[in-house]
């Protein structure tokens, strides 16, 4: 048999907690591919933060040996992915190098936003569809249901659906002969000059930059001089392996196989996530499609907390972008934080694996700002600019109208908390465009709402309001013209750039009067009276006062006429005042941190 024909490049797609990682385990074990004594659960995710969280925030190959009933060994790739919406673009990437995907749901929670999503992602890509139902073994568990659903959904008939425990282990191998029977083997050739897709990268302080390449036509072997065809840059190969799921050096990768390559590439820089790799001597006429240009939905400001951690800051966040290409950041200053970074991210969740993924990866302290979207503004001059920093945000008088991304959101939930859901909604104002009844108990609603209301808590609110069972998946539909005003934090009557938000007129006076009572809360008592207001424009919408410390400078009379206590308070009065002037207000990093949760 060819060798073309033994290979199976395959992704696990599915919601978030429905059961992806733990499949990915029981195929990595029934494939025998790592030792018994090796083996732990959550196998493919190598994070830390992942293990704690419980969610898979990484992408991750694997390349496993099946035998399979027809006496055949496949080489099979396995490439499990996120389910958090936040992390879609992890999903595309992986999407992009594979043939095929198993569509897992869960048997009690049935299908749910992500699982959708996932699957238009999944289509788009001509991707064979492997219908799977996990967790059939729970008491709970109401597979009839979930396979009307899926069949609304795929249009595949019941004998399709493979039912599977895979914490039990139970259709393991089922699912693997479905995936040799169904997933076409790649297409492409060996004779055709080399394409590869540089589908992933990390770093090595040693060797350089890993670039994880699915190679779609030609071979790729150690000594070869490559180029890459956008940047226009050449390497020569030193490595050449494959994922097992360790890293593991190759002769060579052929056309079909997944793996990653080492060119003592040092700078991060120089490796572009979507870019094609051809070799020098016989190029490729032209690159492959790559990947869509992300765009940043959240927007947000990363300080080290000392200024003497900004440059190991840089190139911490150089060397992140490389396992994460959805993030985007550039230089700038804050006149309360000092030099940082204008951050991009997909989305709140994103941002706060980036920011924790800093402190403990790179051993750095940082402060983050307020989070923000991008908007856009016509200046009375006409022209138009797009503002996602409040201290860019123009003078009110320059602003002819402001325009703020509005998203569709889907929201899945049992059809009990239906209610609760379009209250929340409208006090985001929200706007209704349709309910629709997936099962007598699930329902589909989908509401138009900005993309500033929902970044902070809007998906910890639909958890909590639905016992865990709501799920959220959303698309950007544009933008609207909306009121939107620039809110000043004011500490001693100075501007905090930092605490600034853009918000709604309708929500600046709440919004600005939590934020005075947190840091309020937050900031320790001075040796003077500290102000705190929040302004729009001239008018303070919200005031709280953090009283000085007080010392009592009259325990030391005992009597005698009341001008001596007197001459002494106004005495300390004068001195509490001139204080107040030359002294500045510290700001602890938690003030920040409550600041972000202000929705």
């Amino acid at each position: 048999m060819d060798k073309l024909k033994k290979i199976r490049n395959f992704c696990i797609i599915a919601h978030i907690d429905h059961g992806k990682s733990t499949l990915a385990d029981r195929i990595i074990q029934t494939t025998h591919t790592v030792d018994g004594r090796e083996f732990r659960d959550q196998f493919l995710d190598n994070m830390d933060l992942e293990r704690e969280r419980g969610i898979t925030i990484k992408s991750s190959a694997v390349r496993v040996l099946y035998k399979a009933l027809d006496k055949t060994t496949y080489s099979l790739n396995l490439i499990d992915t996120p389910g958090h919406v936040d992390f879609s673009y992890e999903v595309s990437k992986s999407i992009a190098a594979c043939e095929g995907a198993l569509l897992v749901v869960d048997a009690v929670q049935g299908v749910e936003a992500q699982t959708i999503a996932n699957l238009y992602l999944a289509m788009e890509h001509d991707l064979e569809i492997i219908p799977v139902i996990n967790k059939v073994d729970l008491k709970s568990a109401r597979i009839e249901e979930v396979k009307h659903q899926m069949h609304d959904l795929l249009g595949c008939e019941d004998d399709e659906i493979l039912l599977i425990s895979a914490k039990e282990g139970i259709g393991t191998e089922d699912v693997l002969e479905a995936v040799i029977g169904r997933v076409p083997p790649p297409s492409g050739t060996q004779k055709e000059p080399l394409q590869a897709l540089i589908f992933d990268s990390s770093y090595d302080s040693y060797r350089g930059v890993i670039t994880y390449v699915r190679v779609m036509n030609g071979r790729l072997k150690a000594g070869m001089q490559i180029v890459m065809m956008n940047k226009g840059a050449k390497y020569e190969v030193k490595e050449v392996g494959i994922f097992t799921p360790s890293e593991q050096t190759v002769k060579e990768l052929s056309c079909g196989e997944v793996g990653y390559i080492v060119c003592n590439i040092k700078e991060a820089r120089e490796v572009v996530v979507g870019d094609t790799i051809t070799d020098v001597a016989h190029p490729a006429q032209e690159p492959l499609p790559g990947y869509q240009t992300v765009k940043p939905m959240v927007y947000s400001g990363f300080y080290p907390v000392s200024n003497e951690e900004y440059e190991d800051l840089k190139n911490a966040m150089e060397k992140l972008r490389l396992s994460d290409s959805s993030f985007v950041y550039e230089a700038e200053t804050s006149a309360a934080l000092g030099f940082g970074f204008r951050c991009g991210f997909l989305g709140l969740l994103h941002m706060e694996i980036i920011q924790e993924r800093l402190e403990r990866e790179f051993n750095l302290d940082l402060i983050a700002s307020s989070p923000s979207v991008n908007y856009k503004m016509k200046i009375i001059k006409g022209e138009l600019i797009e503002v996602d920093n409040p201290t860019k945000y123009p003078e009110r008088d320059q602003i002819e109208y402001v325009e703020e991304p509005f998203v569709k959101c889907y929201i899945f939930s049992p059809s009990e908390f239906i209610g609760t859901l379009m209250k929340i909604c409208e006090n985001k104002r929200g706007e209704f465009i349709s309910t629709k009844y997936l099962d007598p108990t699930k329902v589909q609603l989908t509401y138009n709402i900005p993309l500033a209301e929902i970044i902070i808590d809007f998906y910890d609110k639909i958890k909590s309001c639905t016992q865990g069972y709501g799920s959220l998946d959303y698309e950007v539909i544009g933008y609207r013209r909306s009121d939107i005003v620039k809110m000043d934090i004011l500490i001693n009557g100075v501007s905090c750039d930092a605490l600034s938000a853009i918000v709604h007129k309708d929500k600046a006076r709440r919004r600005g009067l939590e934020l005075v009572q947190q840091l309020k809360e937050t900031i320790p008592k001075h040796m003077f009276k500290i102000a705190l207001q929040a302004a729009v424009g001239g008018e303070v919408l919200a005031r709280e006062n953090i009283a000085a410390f007080k010392k009592n400078v009259t325990s030391k009379c005992y009597g005698g006429d009341i001008t001596r206590k007197r001459k002494l308070w106004e005495k300390q009065k004068e001195g509490k005042k001139k204080m107040r002037k030359i002294g500045s207000v510290d700001v602890p990093k938690e003030a920040f941190l409550k600041a972000m949760r202000i929705s």
